[in-house]
């Protein structure tokens, strides 16, 4: 039995049939090594081309005076025509009688890996496809790299175009041993080298006398000995949060958490954990628009569900199942990437990570290796990445993110780097690292897992008292008069009708503190209780004023690990001559006349949403 492709305007789809294993295939490799040619014959060797297909794609290689290649039946785009080359990732639904197959002709031209990443992403296994005549090219290193990077390790070769090198079997050993040495240096071992002829349809659905001293399985063969991944739906529950809506017309008081389901199933009454936060609740309902509510939600569907329990969550958190593998939460990342910017990826610079619905500001911590996968230069260490090349690097995040590896969910195990709003990078989370601050997130998670929430939401409270909660933290030199400052604001805050409160760290130190001792050892949990009782009052509403003498860096990243990042806003006092710490939201001159001071203060807090303005 011939297997079945459907196609229709340059891409095939296959007829819905639920109940059949499907698999899916990135076939990659150089510019003009045959890929596309192979699906195309494929194509044309199963008679299952829509009637006249064939004869039209022919009658336009006549009009446009070019030769006919099988390959137009795939490249629908008159670029791609004209130019010879795949631009981007055919889609191939392509039904054999074992199974489905999702074949993914991915461009072979340098300029367009990132079309092959994309194609990849997603794939259960890989062909390479090596041109007989021109042999091993930098593109084949590349792909059978990037295919690696991705998590891939079914694979086959195959040598196409024997016909140009009139079959010779020694040309077909010379390149199979030379690409199967190379992907061994990788960790890559081919299931099998096969050779071909796509254009004259050799060895592709069945067996050749073209090729004698060859007796091992065709394309189709090798295909059908690939294994699918574990289903999606199998995996551990993973959904990256894309907003959370408010409905308030009609009574309507549902508050929707929505994104998609990259992994796992959902039901109403499942116990959830969000990461980073490590807040927790069950779903209530399980909802959809328009139409009944589904008893089920599973990988690759848009899900909206309400919870028992209100949480305030953002954009970027993971939703996740209690009682199945929890993802790491880390602020350092062990990484393999690969670069396609224009610019070298270097260390020290800002970039953006992207991962899931998160986006993260990511700086490169170091560079353990880089690779130029065509000529398998190796600079390790290294101080850049340039394009084109492989790397595995440490990557620190400006706050903490939630991921996996790929082997327990790749769709929260890949991540692209976004650099000057391009993207300009991406790869797979090999290893979340530890980091100074682990310590304290574990607690925070254990706090939120373990929190009571009240009957009253913080929507109500925030329309109560006209402000969202926000943690103000006034600090600077120790010869500035911080404390003035953050009693005045708290002063001109009570008198405009807010929920507002000052707290200056000595009402912590005697305090909550008072077991412990005033030392540099100490300070990192006097800190960690400070956000502690912030996080209590922001949880009742407060716009909270702390002042604090000379708070650095790092003291500022330990308070928003433990307090709502976002909840967060930094202001630092300047003494003469003084410098403010990193990453503080508002400097403010020490000299500078109060009534001025209070009122960039107050559009600081309007501009960031915790009061409205009303001026």
């Amino acid at each position: 039995m011939l297997p079945r492709l459907y196609v229709s305007g340059g891409t095939c789809r296959m007829p819905s049939s639920p109940s059949r294993e499907r698999l899916s295939v990135v076939i990659g490799g150089h510019v003009d090594h045959g890929k596309s040619t192979l699906v195309g014959r494929l194509l044309a060797d199963s008679n299952a081309l829509p009637e006249g297909k064939l004869e039209q794609v022919r009658a336009l290689c006549e009009r446009t005076g070019r030769p006919f290649e099988y390959a137009f039946l795939l490249d629908a785009l008159k670029d791609e025509r004209s130019q010879g080359i795949t631009i981007d990732t055919a889609r191939v639904f392509f039904t054999a009688p074992r199974r489905d197959y999702l074949l993914l002709d991915a461009p072979g031209h340098v300029e367009f890996v990132r079309n092959l990443v994309t194609g990849a992403a997603r794939a259960d296994a890989a062909l390479l496809v090596i041109d007989a005549q021109e042999g091993v090219r930098d593109n084949s290193r590349r792909h059978g790299y990037l295919i690696g990077l991705l998590g891939i390790r079914q694979l086959a070769v195959v040598i196409n175009k024997l016909d140009l090198v009139e079959y010779s079997e020694a040309c077909f050993h010379e390149l199979a041993g030379e690409y199967t040495r190379f992907l061994a240096g990788i960790g890559l071992t081919p299931r099998q080298v096969i050779p071909a002829s796509a254009r004259e349809g050799v060895n592709l659905i069945g067996p050749s006398d073209r090729i004698p001293w060859y007796h091992g399985p065709t394309v189709l063969d090798a295909l059908d000995g690939f294994a699918p991944n574990r289903p999606p739906a199998e995996a551990p529950f993973r959904m990256p949060v894309q907003d959370v809506y408010k409905f308030t017309g009609d009574g309507d008081d549902r508050r929707i958490v929505a994104g998609s389901i990259e992994s796992g199933t959902l039901r109403r009454g499942d116990e959830l954990v969000f990461y980073p936060s490590g807040k927790r609740a069950r779903v209530r309902t399980l909802e959809a628009y328009p139409g009944p509510a589904p008893e089920l939600l599973a990988a690759g569907a848009a899900a909206g569900f309400t919870l028992e329990e209100q949480l305030y969550l953002t954009r970027g958190e993971l939703a996740t199942r209690a009682g199945e593998p929890r993802p790491a939460v880390s602020t350092r990342l062990r990484v393999g990437l690969f670069w396609l910017g224009a610019r070298p990826l270097i260390t020290g610079r800002d970039y953006l990570l992207k991962l899931g619905t998160a986006r993260v500001p990511v700086r490169v911590e170091s560079i353990q290796r880089s690779l130029d996968a065509a000529s398998l230069t190796t600079r390790s260490p290294a101080d850049n990445v340039l394009r084109h090349e492989i790397a595995e690097c440490v990557l620190e995040l400006g706050r903490p993110l939630a991921s996996d590896t790929v082997a327990l969910s790749p769709g929260t195990a890949r991540f692209v780097i976004v650099d000057e709003q391009e993207i300009a990078g991406g790869g797979l989370v090999h290893e979340a690292l530890a980091d100074p601050r682990l310590p304290v997130r574990e607690k925070v998670l254990l706090r939120n897992y373990k929190w009571e929430t009240s009957f009253i939401p913080a929507e109500l409270r925030s329309e109560r008292y006209r402000q969202q909660p926000t943690l103000v933290l006034i600090t600077g030199p120790r010869e500035t008069d911080r404390k003035h400052l953050a009693k005045a604001l708290e002063a001109r805050l009570f008198e405009a009708g807010h929920v507002v409160y000052y707290i200056g760290m000595a009402n912590v130190l005697y305090g909550v503190d008072a077991d412990l001792a005033r030392e540099a050892a100490n300070r990192a949990e006097h800190l960690r209780r400070l956000a502690e009782v912030a996080n209590l009052l922001l949880d009742a509403g407060v716009i909270l004023v702390v002042s604090a003498a000379e708070l650095e860096h790092d003291d500022l990243e330990l308070i928003r690990t433990a307090a709502p990042p976002d909840r967060v806003l930094t202001v630092w006092l300047s003494g003469s001559g003084a410098e403010g710490t990193q990453n503080v939201d508002l400097t403010l001159e020490a000299g500078a006349p109060l009534d001025q001071q209070l009122e960039r203060l107050r559009a600081l807090l309007v501009a960031r949403g915790a009061l409205r303005d009303v001026s």
